[in-house]
């Protein structure tokens, strides 16, 4: 049989290798971003509740109406904007699916979709599926900042989406207030949309402010914003997560997303429809995993290795010119097998070579599982 594949050179992801080999060689994960530490036991009560009850059928296809209601009031809490849930919101099975739905129901053949790089491995194949052409930008190391006029140049007929991610994984750098307006301005009056990837909206630290789409009203009209309860529940395996945007663009989203899943499983919506309404539940966040990037930063501080210290997301950036001249995925592979500890490098997030020596810690670790990935890292000293 002939197969013509639409993702001829697509491999294994760098997640999977770099976990393959962590697990071959008995090393400390710090390279997937998953919690080693359970959810709360207050959640995982709910969901006992919910299945003893029976909740086990099919849920209206855009969600759940008690949990886009939650979600509703937790975003004008957070970022005072008004949301009809009944018209703005949809459940998705995860992020990952959120993105494929949205770049499916507006990138058609031929249209071109800016990428801010290092991005994300999944953007760029959801958008060659939809037939699609990716249009790399290069943030600028280290601090991956964005200069606005030169997306503003890369913009042209056939730009259809420009897809941002904040706090930014791999990086761990934020978007400002600014940079937001210049977005708006680039996409005002234009045919494209905003695909905002938020999934680490409440991983944010040094007291700075998530900049959602949803704080620009002019902007969000063009927008969709995605989120992810696993980022925010620390159940990643869950893959639940939700798309935010103008009933026009949730209009068409719905759309693609009624062929795809349908509809996200019942009993784990009822579950965190109730246990959102408590606003602790995700205020505690921050405080939580700024301990844990200060203990990781505190414990390396004595390995030859350049911490660019993380503003969002529970990822940590390390240089490592010091130590090694190796490319980065030599380097991160130097680490798992003769190390014991497992990192994910940069170059995987781009388009092109990048000469940058720079791997990625996870930081969403157990005090124990980075004191003990720390003392094999002082191995480099």
């Amino acid at each position: 049989m002939k197969i013509t594949s639409k993702l001829p050179s697509s491999g294994q992801t760098i997640f999977s290798i770099m976990s393959a080999l962590a697990t071959e060689h008995k090393a400390i994960n710090l390279g997937q971003g998953f919690p080693d530490f359970d959810s709360d036991p207050v959640l995982r009560e709910l969901i006992t509740q919910h299945l003893n009850e029976g909740k086990n059928q099919y849920c209206p296809m855009p969600g759940l109406l008690a949990l886009r209601q939650t979600l509703s009031e937790k975003i004008e809490r957070c970022y005072g904007a008004t949301i009809d849930p009944e018209t703005q919101l949809c459940v998705t099975a995860g992020a990952t699916q959120a993105l494929f739905t949205a770049i499916n129901a507006f990138v058609n053949q031929g249209d071109e979709v800016i990428i801010t790089e290092p991005a994300y491995d999944c953007y760029k194949p959801e958008v060659l599926i939809a037939g699609g052409v990716p249009k790399p930008y290069s943030m600028t190391y280290p601090d991956y900042s964005i200069d606005w006029n030169e997306i503003s140049d890369m913009v042209s007929e056939k730009t259809r989406m420009i897809i941002i991610n904040t706090p930014h994984n791999p990086s761990g750098t934020l978007l400002h207030k600014e940079d937001m307006l210049a977005l708006e301005q680039i996409v005002k009056g234009k045919d494209i949309v905003v695909l905002s990837d938020e999934v680490y909206e409440h991983l944010i630290y040094d007291n700075q402010e998530h900049q959602s789409v949803m704080r620009f009203p002019t902007l969000f009209e063009q927008s969709l914003a995605v989120f992810s309860f696993g980022k925010t529940l620390h159940t990643t395996g869950w893959k639940m997560g939700y798309v935010v945007g103008p009933e026009l663009l949730i209009n068409e989203f719905k759309n693609i997303h009624q062929w795809n899943v349908f509809c996200v499983n019942s009993f784990l919506q009822f579950a965190i429809a109730d246990y959102l309404k408590d606003p602790s539940t995700y205020e505690q966040l921050p405080d939580f995993f700024q301990q844990k990037r200060d203990r990781l930063t505190e414990l390396l501080s004595g390995v030859p290795m350049e911490p660019l210290l993380s503003k969002g997301t529970y990822f940590q950036l390390y240089n490592y010119s010091e130590v090694s001249d190796e490319d980065d995925v030599s380097f991160a592979k130097f680490l798992t097998t003769e190390i014991g500890v497992a990192a994910i490098p940069m170059s995987p997030f781009y388009s092109n070579s990048i000469s940058d020596k720079t791997v990625r810690l996870c930081f969403a670790k157990e005090d124990e599982t980075l004191e003990a990935a720390a003392e094999r890292l002082k191995k480099l000293a």
